[in-house]
Formats: C-alpha cells, structure tokens, sequence
C-alpha cells in the first residue's frame, strides 16, 4: 500500500485523471487531497464525481469548498421572490466573493446536475475533513490545506478550526513540528519567493507545499509520502 497526497486541482478533470493513471493508483492506496478541487476550471462536478466513487480517496476541504458549500446550498432551493427577500446579505457577499476568485465555473456546472446528483455533492462535500495525520514509511505527516494558524506543538489537531487551516500562507522557513512533516497547499509554489523551482513540489524545514499552480497554468502535482517522490502532470 502506497499513500499520496494531490491538492488544488481547481477543476481541470483531465489533469486530475491523467495523475491518477500516472501514480497507478491501486486499490489497495489511499489518495489524499488536500483541498481545492473545485473552481477556475469547468471540471469540478466530474473530479468530485469521479472522487466519490473510490473509497481510497480521502477528501479534505480547502477554502474554495469551503466558500463554495453554502453557496451551492442555496442554488439547490427554489428561487422565488419570498426566497430572494430572505436572504441573508452575508450570503450575497459570499456568493460575489466565490465568484470573484473562480467560483462561476462551478455554479454553473453545478446548475446543470440533476436534483439528485446536486444533493450527493453537497452530502459529499459536507463530509470533507479538516486536518489528518499519517504514517508512511517510517515517517509522520500532517495533512491540512495551508498550514496551522496559531499553532502550538502539543494542540490537539481536531482543535483547530476552518480558518485556521483554509486560507493563511504558512511560515515556510518554520520548523512547526520537530517530528513531522506539514503537508499543504493553497499557495502556488511559484509564489514562495525563495523557492528556486516553480511550479515543482517545494520542501523546505519540515514544510511540503504540493501547490503547484494547475489552477493558473502551471502544473498539478502529486507526492508519495512513503519516500517523498514526486509526480506531474
């Protein structure tokens, strides 16, 4: 059994079938991804579709599920003018908001599901989680989408919650845990000023940014975290 972390596929279902074929993926692995599957590309319904189908993928939400989840909630509700006068002003706040950094894609494709499959989405994605921990060839991981605001060594890891984990840039140059790794996403690697490869997996003080900007241009990356190899797409 081998295990695998893959984040910020931002809806480019090709790419995401293409890694899935490239690290062989057996049945006997476990996939983590680590947030960030939907938006920008016109991909996402079929990524989480394809996700929901394979008990080996672990699902974890990023801040663009996060942002996305109440929004497509409110999209599966009947449209009237009582419903429009209810709404909560946060809510249309948060709608332009999701919009603005990529979200129209997945409004629309998620418009265009049947009342069933929007209801399987969004049971789905409720179950998304938060922060995970690993064993893999003899080594620890902590799986989280960007990192640990306000982090304490010896936190309970099921105490942190949503903003902590979805949306800060981490301390790359910190050493967090003495014993183990922080793997993450959310930034693109080509946006870590010191990192002299773009767009490839970047490692640096216990810190794996597997980011690697498939949701503008660049690559989407993979790592197995039994021995730290790499894989792109």
């Amino acid at each position: 059994m081998a295990i695998y972390c893959m984040s910020d596929i931002h809806g480019d279902y090709e790419r995401y079938k293409r890694m899935l074929s490239e690290i062989d993926l057996m049945d006997s692995d476990l996939l983590f991804i680590i947030g960030d599957v939907v938006d920008r590309g016109t991909g996402s319904m079929e990524i989480l579709k394809d996700m929901m189908m394979r008990a080996n993928v672990i699902p974890m939400i990023g801040n663009h599920e996060y942002m996305a989840l109440n929004c497509l909630e409110f999209l599966t509700k009947e449209i009237t003018e009582e419903s429009i006068k209810e709404m909560d002003p946060g809510l249309v706040e948060g709608i332009l908001q999701w919009q603005a950094v990529g979200g129209q894609a997945t409004m629309d494709s998620f418009r265009a599901l049947s009342r069933e499959d929007k209801e399987d989405i969004l049971e789905y994605l409720s179950e998304f989680t938060l922060v995970e921990e690993v064993e893999a060839g003899g080594k620890s991981f902590v799986l989280a989408h960007s990192g640990l605001l306000n982090f304490d060594e010896n936190r309970d890891l099921g105490s942190y919650e949503p903003y902590e984990v979805l949306f800060e840039r981490p301390d790359y140059g910190r050493r967090y845990f003495k014993d183990k790794y922080i793997v993450s996403g959310h930034v693109p690697t080509r946006n870590i000023e010191e990192n002299p490869a773009p767009d490839r997996i970047y490692i640096c003080s216990g810190n794996i940014d597997i980011d690697c900007g498939c949701g503008y241009g660049g690559t989407l990356g993979a790592i197995r975290l039994d021995d730290l190899r790499e894989y792109y797409v």
